[in-house]
């Protein structure tokens, strides 16, 4: 399954390409110029890049129905099926408030069509603009369902699950969903190959972000016991220090921003359209019918409306299942909350793995990580200050050494731009032994 379907660009010229196999070099204008705004002589709309040309205008209800539930891939449609699950929760919250289990597992499994539906018009919509710049907007509406459960958990104050959440949302994308690209890709092909460029920003950013995210805790640790400073001090040093860094995280990530869209555009630019050349449903997926630019924006609105209404009856029972049926909240956050927001982004990086396309299954990875490692979760941190909440970045030990470890492990498997199935394996088998260190976990201390 490719994301852009579009003829091979001239301006990926000798020099360019020695350029990318170097990992380095900077695009000209009128390079960056030719790849940022490109040519649709054929398409009916302008500025619509071909590969996301639908040969139609405004919306079609019939075309858009049937576009939307064949969807992607065979495992995105499956997530389709789900969709009766969505009335259901939003009913059964009023009618039948007291049931709270049933509840919580009906809103569960209706947050996956929901968020199954702004993944795929994402993807339909970032088909319509240059690929860097695509990819960019795909894993920010990606992010939507996460930031719009943090959202409404901030507003509960359910600060330890949204802590728990963060972390786990880092490590669902690093190691569960590399490791499945990784398993994936590996199963028919043995060995895949992919671009340093691509891992080394990633690998490097990622590790940026996770020291900045543990210095808060490492302060807390570190001067927690002290006689000469009081509890109440010390947690108000730790909230200082979390809302500098959020800022600190944000402009770190505009400047990622910058640097992908204008410093190196033409270089990953090149590195992704190599990437179309080696899809092996390139033929299949130019015949698919496609979203108008006008269906892409309904469903993105009507999906995300969908989400924040089954977002809020879902934290409206959290208590409920930890205070009642012993879920920690560190598996509620670590483990739970992770799977179901991350859904669709996970299943359009298996399935571009899949299809042999691992700079871009690699790209949606590291991309959606360091999205809520130097972006969501800053923002969540910033918005609880305007609010008045007392959201820090102070996480339970347990929760930084396995985060650090896992961005060391997964950093490890990238180095040497190649992946197998059996590196897939082992981070699946890592993610799991983190999954039963959660579920008995006891509960955060702070």
């Amino acid at each position: 399954m490719a994301l852009f379907q579009r003829g091979k660009d001239p301006v990926v010229t000798a020099d360019l390409e020695n350029a990318i196999e170097a990992g380095h070099g900077h695009c000209s204008q009128d390079k960056s110029a030719s790849v940022l705004q490109p040519d649709n002589h054929n398409g009916i709309t302008r500025k619509i890049a071909p590969g996301g040309e639908s040969g139609r205008r405004g919306i079609h209800p019939l075309h858009f129905f049937r576009i939307l539930w064949t969807s992607t891939s065979d495992a995105s449609r499956l997530c389709n099926i789900l969709w009766p699950t969505v009335p259901a929760a939003l009913a059964l919250r009023y009618s039948k408030s007291d049931l709270h289990l049933v509840i919580f597992i009906l809103n569960y499994l209706a947050m996956v069509p929901c968020a199954n539906t702004i993944g795929f018009a994402g993807q339909e919509f970032a088909r319509k603009i240059p690929k860097v710049a695509g990819i960019l907007i795909e894993n920010t509406l990606g992010s939507v369902v996460e930031l719009i459960l943090f959202m409404v958990l901030l507003t509960r104050d359910q600060f330890p699950v949204i802590k728990s959440a963060v972390l786990g949302s880092i490590l669902a994308t690093m190691l569960l969903c590399l490791g499945l690209c990784f398993f994936a890709g590996g199963l028919t092909r043995g060995e895949q190959e992919f671009s340093d460029t691509v891992s080394e920003v990633g690998c490097g950013l990622l590790l940026t972000a996770g020291l900045a995210l543990i210095v808060p805790s490492a302060y807390y640790h570190t001067i927690a016991g002290a006689s000469n400073i009081t509890e109440e001090a010390i947690q108000d040093n730790v909230l200082h220090i979390s809302r500098v860094t959020s800022i600190l995280l944000i402009i770190a990530y505009l400047i990622y921003v910058w640097f992908q869209m204008r410093t190196q555009h033409c270089i990953f630019d090149a590195i992704l359209e190599r990437d179309e050349e080696k899809d092996a449903d390139k033929a299949r997926d130019a015949a698919k019918s496609k979203l108008t630019l006008t269906e892409c924006v309904i469903a993105l609105v009507v999906s995300m409306t969908l989400v924040t209404l089954v977002a809020i009856s879902l934290v409206e029972q959290i208590d409920y299942i930890v205070e009642e049926r012993g879920i920690t909240e560190a598996f509620m956050g670590l483990i739970l909350v992770p799977l179901v927001e991350k859904a669709a982004e996970h299943l359009t990086a298996i399935d571009e793995a899949w299809d042999n396309q691992m700079n871009f299954a690699l790209s949606h990875v590291l991309g959606a990580t360091i999205q809520t490692a130097l972006f969501n979760t800053p923002l969540v941190v910033i918005i609880g200050w305007g609010l008045g909440k007392t959201m820090n970045l102070n996480f339970e030990l347990f929760e930084i050494i396995i985060m650090i470890l896992a961005i060391v492990v997964v950093g490890n498997f990238l180095r040497d731009q190649k992946s197998n199935y059996l590196e897939g394996a082992l981070c699946v088998i890592v993610y799991v032994i983190i999954a039963v260190a959660a579920f008995y976990y006891p509960g955060r201390s702070v």
